[in-house]
């Protein structure tokens, strides 16, 4: 009887039938003519792949690899975990995309845009903010290295985004006196650093740890430029 009810409706305002069918072809026709909303998809996508790394960046670089748990990381930017899939196969594709992200951001750090002068930061400059109070107590926004070189390398997992890194690094550091056999210096530097920055953080005493940071920062002296 419902649908006797509705085929009467129907046929006494036929005019129904034709506002449906053109409200649903002007839609189409909206689409096709207007790919805004198609480039919308697109766009949110890539940036909502952006704020995963983002916030995954951080926090791999505060908490470690397996201290971050996929549901509360989604969760903290209002996003399921299933969802996660849509933008990595695996947690560890996003371990590596955020390791390169973390990498970019603490070397724009120190490196200025090409356009801009100095090319090149000075070893004390690097040295002096790596070893700082200030990036100790802020590790989700620092060097990725000492948080994340132990457990990659406990996973059985070395990045060549990590080897990216330290070849940097050590090129910024090899000006560094500390090794006696020439070429050595910036290895010895960064591996001093990072090493520092690590037992920095884990000591409990805080004048400890300043006294860590103060020890190693000093015994990194950049070489004197020759007259």
């Amino acid at each position: 009887m419902v649908t006797r009810s509705v085929a009467k409706i129907h046929e006494a305002h036929p005019w129904l039938n034709g506002s449906v069918a053109l409200g649903r072809t002007d839609r189409i026709r909206s689409l096709q003519t207007n790919p805004i909303s198609m480039r919308y998809s697109s766009n949110h996508k890539a940036e909502t792949r952006q704020r995963i790394i983002g916030e995954a960046a951080r926090r791999f670089r505060k908490d470690g690899i397996e201290g971050t748990g996929l549901v509360p990381l989604m969760k903290a930017l209002g996003l399921t975990h299933g969802g996660f899939y849509a933008h990595f196969e695996s947690k560890d594709a996003l371990v590596q995309a955020s390791l390169e992200a973390a990498v970019q951001q603490t070397l724009e750090r120190w490196l200025p845009p090409a356009d801009q002068a100095p090319a090149e930061p000075s070893p004390r400059a690097v040295i002096d903010h790596y070893l700082s109070a200030e990036h100790r107590d802020e590790p989700g926004e620092g060097c990725p290295l000492p948080t994340l070189a132990a457990e990659l390398g406990l996973r059985g997992q070395p990045s060549a985004t990590a080897d990216a890194m330290v070849t940097r690094m050590t090129a910024l550091l090899a000006d560094t006196r500390l090794a006696p056999a020439a070429g050595d210096q910036g290895i010895v530097a960064l591996a001093a650093m990072v090493g520092a920055l690590t037992l920095a953080r884990a000591v409990s005493d805080r004048t400890a740890s300043d006294a860590i940071l103060t020890a190693v920062r000093s015994a990194l002296q950049p070489g004197q430029p020759e007259a």
